[in-house]
C-alpha cells in the first residue's frame, strides 16, 4: 500500500513539474544564451520570473498547486496565513492566500546603517504568536529571499508550517536553516532545475570561452 501511494505521490510531483516547466517555457520565462547574475557569476540559461508571473491565468494555476496541499481533509485551510519577500513574492502570496481564504502578507528587505540586510514586516503586517504561516517564493537559487525571512516570522512567534518555491534552480541542494534558531526547514519546488553558474572568465565560463555576449537581466540590470 505504501509503495502503491508513493507511485502515486511520485506521479503526481511530476505532472506539476511538467505542468510548470510548460508554463514557464511558454511564456518565455526559461531563456538560454549569457548572463549575469546578482552573485557575479555567469550562467547560460536565466529564469525571468514576472514573464510567468504577469500572465494572471497561469499565476493561479501555480499558486492552485500549492493550495492544495495546504488543505485538510475537510478542505478547510491547515494554516493563518501565507507571506512571501518581495517582489514576486507579494504577487503570490496574494494569489495563494486568496485561493485559500487567507491573509497574506509580504517581507521587505531592510539596510542597517553598517550595511547588512534583513526582511521585516512593515506596513502595519503582523504575525500573532503560533500562527501558522506558509512561506511562499518563485525562484529559489540559494535560498536566500526565504533564509532571511525565516528569523522575521520566528521573531513574531509565527509557526513556519511549509515553504513553497515554483522553482529550485539549485537542483534540490539548497536548504532552509534559521540563521536566528538554526531549525531547519523543509523545501518544496514545483519544479526542480539544476542550472549551473560560472566564474567570470574564459577558463570558467563557456560562453566566455565562445564570445557569446554578456547579458543583465532584471530590473535592476542584473539578473536574480
Amino acid at each position: 500500500m505504501t509503495t502503491i501511494h508513493s507511485a502515486v505521490d511520485a506521479a503526481a510531483r511530476a505532472a506539476v513539474a511538467a505542468r510548470t516547466e510548460a508554463l514557464f517555457r511558454s511564456s518565455g520565462a526559461l531563456r538560454d544564451g549569457h548572463f549575469l547574475l546578482n552573485s557575479g557569476r555567469h550562467a547560460e540559461q536565466y529564469l525571468e520570473k514576472f514573464q510567468v508571473l504577469q500572465d494572471t491565468a497561469a499565476t493561479s494555476e501555480l499558486c492552485s498547486f500549492w493550495a492544495a496541499t495546504q488543505r485538510g481533509p475537510d478542505g478547510r485551510p491547515t494554516a493563518d496565513l501565507v507571506a512571501g519577500p518581495t517582489t514576486g513574492g507579494v504577487i503570490l502570496a496574494f494569489e495563494t492566500g486568496r485561493q485559500l481564504g487567507l491573509r497574506a502578507i509580504f517581507a521587505e528587505e531592510v539596510r542597517a546603517p553598517e550595511g547588512t540586510t534583513r526582511r521585516e514586516f512593515r506596513r502595519g503586517f503582523t504575525i500573532a504568536p503560533g500562527e501558522r504561516v506558509v512561506l511562499v517564493d518563485d525562484i529559489l537559487t540559494t535560498g536566500g529571499s526565504l533564509v532571511a525571512m525565516i528569523p522575521a516570522v520566528e521573531a513574531l512567534g509565527g509557526e513556519i508550517v511549509a515553504c513553497h518555491v515554483l522553482v529550485d534552480r539549485s537542483g534540490g541542494m539548497a536548504t532552509l536553516t534559521s540563521p536566528r534558531t538554526g531549525r531547519v526547514y523543509s523545501l518544496e519546488a514545483l519544479w526542480i532545475l539544476n542550472l549551473p553558474t560560472y566564474e567570470v572568465g574564459p577558463a570558467a565560463c563557456p560562453r566566455c570561452a565562445d564570445g557569446t555576449p554578456l547579458h543583465a537581466p532584471g530590473s535592476t540590470g542584473i539578473g536574480a
